[in-house]
């Protein structure tokens, strides 16, 4: 077998043994289903192309190829299926908002090839002198080529946004595994991108694909023994386009090649064409693994204060993003992610923890991090002892200070809080979270890019992003006891209600009582009476049940109602005992929206007979 065989058999293989694997452990996890078919699909694809490639005839090659554009037509939506649900925890809003572009790059594929399956390659002809056969693609092959250019463009946008929303240590769990599948999607845009630029599907770029899904297989698979498990949960922003590197380069690489191959074409074709263009594609992908890279933007920032003699960060930047970053969370635990996201982006760490102080300022409880598990922060929080020794040395001490070596019981403490994942991350730095005297918390940040060392400067910022975060959980604080108060007030004014119709049905009962024992020999009192004891005691039970519900919210239900028939029900229980009437000449209103089970209840309140 030559090179070109070892490819295809090698990403068969691949691709079945990764499915398999997904497959096993996927239970009911969306993005490891998604990912199983996936690679069963690119497997197929994959062993058509195989079939391809030791077919003879004519007809033999044209008739593995359209299996092989068969067996592909599944990839598209399950890939973008997998790109919305990978590594995220609020997966299913997104599956919901791309309900439609799932069903598009579903339906559109597969009907393509089952309705009008003649119409994908309409004819097949050698070129001479060369190895293989070229296809000139039909309508409906046009339409599968079109898809599965824009899917690979949408999952690799995706990618960049899980890729962006992730910090710190899930970051790097998950940065093989998105190069992967962006390496994958990257060299399908190409393929896909050229078979529509020469409306025909070649052969030779089956070679290419194939080892596109060996490459990818090795980098997921890298990934997998680097983090173990699938299980991974960062919350990118439902915004789509806005600021996407992958757009940006997508158009910028489509719209080069486009402008190059009209050049081409007018001046007579050009046989390394679609060489030149896999250029151009490596090209623009290395300048983005550039652009995103940790290491390389940190050292190039390094570069430019060495050399230069300008400050390492740019303060005003700084400063406005982790304002902007932090001043829309009114949640302690939004507020809290925030700052570990915004402290790993400056300060390239992997590791970033917030510990605060309990109410009691007993106890220091985890409130978010970029590595800790929730089945770890309940293993590593310190003992009430071992808190009390960092509550009073980072109160007497506010200013950051490197852990690493110290030797003193709050330091080693703080050491089992956080733990180092990589031996070469740099040391671990504490900087306390204090304001206006009062300890709040506790902010630990190590394993950094390179295992670079914090300096000077690095502290005086962690110092000054220290009381910002100690001014911000002041403010939350303030505003939970100000909701608090304000939720106790609503009570209590609604409180005031339901006693009042309490009071007015004791008032009844007591009138009831007081009337007894000189009417009791009376049947119609006593009929009277027992009609009015029921309809107290149903009213009761419904005030008690309204304030019952108030612990989960008062749930108002407005209905339109006729408000002459409210007012009619109201008088109609004033002269139920037919003593007097009164004369209702009510004219024509508009419906109004009110609650009527309170209306109804309070309109029944008996009417007790008078002496």
């Amino acid at each position: 077998m030559n090179l070109d065989a070892y490819l295809v058999y090698g990403s068969v293989i691949l691709g079945v043994v990764l499915a398999l694997g997904a497959g096993l452990r996927a239970r009911k996890a969306i993005d490891r289903w998604a990912f199983a078919i996936g690679f069963l699909a690119l497997a197929a694809e994959r062993y058509c192309s195989a079939r391809l490639g030791r077919a003879i005839s004519p007809e033999g090659m044209h008739h593995w190829e359209l299996w092989q554009m068969s067996a592909g037509a599944l990839i598209p939506a399950t890939w973008l299926l997998f790109s919305l649900t990978f590594a995220r925890g609020n997966a299913r809003e997104f599956i919901r908002k791309w309900r439609p572009a799932l069903l598009l790059t579903l339906l559109l594929p597969v009907g393509a090839v089952v309705f009008f399956r003649q119409d994908l390659i309409l004819a097949t002809y050698a070129i001479e002198g060369q190895a293989y056969q070229k296809y000139r693609l039909g309508t409906s092959g046009i339409v599968v080529y079109w898809i599965h250019l824009i899917t690979a463009v949408l999952v690799l946008m995706n990618l960049e946004r899980t890729f962006r929303a992730s910090v710190g240590m899930v970051r790097w769990r998950i940065k093989f595994f998105l190069m992967g599948v962006g390496l994958l999607f990257l060299t399908r845009l190409y393929t896909a991108s050229q078979t529509l630029l020469f409306n025909t599907v070649d052969a030779s770029l089956d070679s290419l694909n194939s080892a596109g899904v060996l490459v990818a297989g090795g980098l997921i698979l890298r990934s997998l023994f680097r983090a173990g498990h699938f299980n991974h949960d960062v919350y990118p922003s439902h915004t789509v386009l806005q600021g996407s590197l992958t757009v940006i380069l997508a158009g910028l690489y489509l719209m080069t090649v486009g402008v190059f191959a009209k050049i081409v074409a007018y001046l007579g074709g050009d046989t390394s064409f679609a060489l030149k263009a896999l250029v151009v594609l490596v090209f623009v992908v290395g300048l983005a693994v550039l652009v995103q890279s940790d290491r390389v933007q940190l050292r190039i920032r390094r570069v430019v204060s060495r050399h230069f003699q300008r400050p390492l960060y740019d303060y005003r930047t700084v400063w406005r993003q982790f304002t902007e970053g932090t001043a829309s969370h009114v949640e302690l635990t939004d507020f809290t992610r925030a700052v570990t996201k915004l402290l790993a982006e400056i300060f390239q760490s992997l590791s970033v923890t917030v510990w605060l102080v309990d109410e009691r300022r007993e106890e220091l409880t985890p409130a978010a991090s970029t590595f800790i598990t929730d089945a770890q922060a309940q293993t590593l929080p310190p003992t009430v002892e071992d808190a009390a020794r960092v509550i009073r040395h980072m109160q007497s001490h506010p200013d950051p200070v490197d852990i690493e070596h110290l030797k003193d019981d709050w330091a080693v403490a703080l050491r089992r809080c956080h733990p180092d994942v990589f031996h070469k991350g740099g040391t671990r730095v504490a900087i306390p979270i204090v304001a206006n005297g009062e300890f709040l918390g506790v902010i630990l940040l190590g394993d950094r890019v390179s295992g670079a060392a914090f300096t000077l400067q690095d502290l005086e910022l962690l110092k000054s992003i220290g009381d910002q975060v100690a001014s911000g959980l002041l403010n939350l604080r303030l505003s939970q006891r100000l909701l608090q108060a304000r939720e106790h007030e609503a009570f209590q004014t609604m409180a005031t209600f339901f006693v009042h119709d309490l009071k007015n049905a004791a008032s009844t009962l007591n009138l009831m009582l007081q009337n007894l024992p000189d009417h009791f020999d009376d049947p119609d009192f006593r009929e009277d009476a027992l009609r009015g004891v029921g309809k107290s005691v149903s009213h009761i039970n419904h005030v008690i049940s309204r304030l019952t519900q108030l612990q989960h919210g008062l749930k108002i239900n407005p209905t339109p109602v006729d408000l002459n028939t409210v007012v009619k029900g109201a008088l109609d229980t004033f002269t139920s005992d037919k003593d007097f009437t009164i004369d209702f000449n009510p004219g024509i209103l508009p419906p109004v929206c009110l609650d009527q089970g309170s209306d109804r209840q309070r309109g029944d309140q008996p009417g007790p007979k008078r002496p």
